[in-house]
């Protein structure tokens, strides 16, 4: 073998060797990066004490529950029509509402100044893992002056995080996404900030006799809210409409 062949095979075997450890330091790199997540996400869950479910409450009546208890509120305070709604954000009938009915009834009643609108928590945590977690979340949002826009993001994305065996971190991302303090907001979720008053609202619903969502009831300024049985647009304006004097009377029988 001539010594320029030679010389051209042994600069061939110094390219493979460093082009080997070149891959070995790659492939290291990689299996590092990949404990260091695996590390955080254990960490992160040991330190995660965000309440998902509802908490022990203590109240002597009904009026220190509805005391406790917190609707968030949009419109004229002081119009005498309110429609309430107490609702689950993992709740596709819910998502429904959000989408084909919600909008009616801001655009013509609650922009208006002619009814506001109150909602209030009632995760279904039974047969929905994730509700009361939203719940919280959305109040997080709350904090920073964000709650409806946080409101219309749930309802939005709910089939992306309703899927998901732990949506904390994609609510985090959707706090993100509106421009919120992310720290505060995370440090709020990872605590039991709110727990008590989402729990408040779920236990008012059940005094009221709420079983399902959504569960709809319209306030006509007589103080006792009656209950909507058909949540869509017509089902509400067949009661909101006569006491603005715009609509025919509601047949008996429309709600209960």
């Amino acid at each position: 073998m001539s010594k320029r062949a030679e010389r051209r095979r042994e600069s061939r075997t110094a390219s493979q060797g460093k082009s080997s450890s070149n891959l070995n330091w790659i492939l290291g790199g990689v299996a590092l990066l990949a404990l260091l997540v695996v590390a955080w996400n254990l960490v992160s869950s040991l330190l995660d004490d965000a309440a998902r479910q509802p908490v022990a409450l203590e109240f002597a009546s009904s009026q220190e529950l509805l005391e406790l208890a917190q609707g968030i509120e949009r419109g004229n305070p002081d119009a005498n029509v309110t429609i309430i709604e107490f609702a689950d954000y993992q709740c596709p009938a819910c998502q429904a509402f959000f989408q084909q009915t919600k909008p009616f009834l801001e655009m013509t009643y609650v922009e208006q100044g002619d009814a506001r609108f109150v909602f209030y928590d009632f995760p279904l945590s039974d047969i929905h893992a994730h509700a009361f977690l939203a719940a919280r979340a959305a109040r997080c949002a709350d904090d920073q002056d964000r709650y409806w826009d946080y409101h219309d993001r749930l309802f939005q994305m709910q089939a992306s995080w309703a899927s998901q065996s732990d949506p904390l971190s994609d609510f985090v991302n959707y706090a993100q996404e509106l421009g919120l303090n992310q720290d505060a907001f995370r440090s709020c979720l990872r605590s039991d900030r709110h727990a008590d008053v989402v729990t408040a609202n779920q236990m008012l619903g059940e005094q009221l006799g709420v079983q399902g969502t959504p569960t709809v009831m319209v306030d006509t300024g007589s103080g006792n809210a009656v209950r909507v049985s058909d949540w869509t647009i017509n089902g509400i304006r067949a009661v909101v409409d006569p006491v603005l004097g715009t609509g025919e009377g509601m047949e008996e029988g429309d709600a209960s």
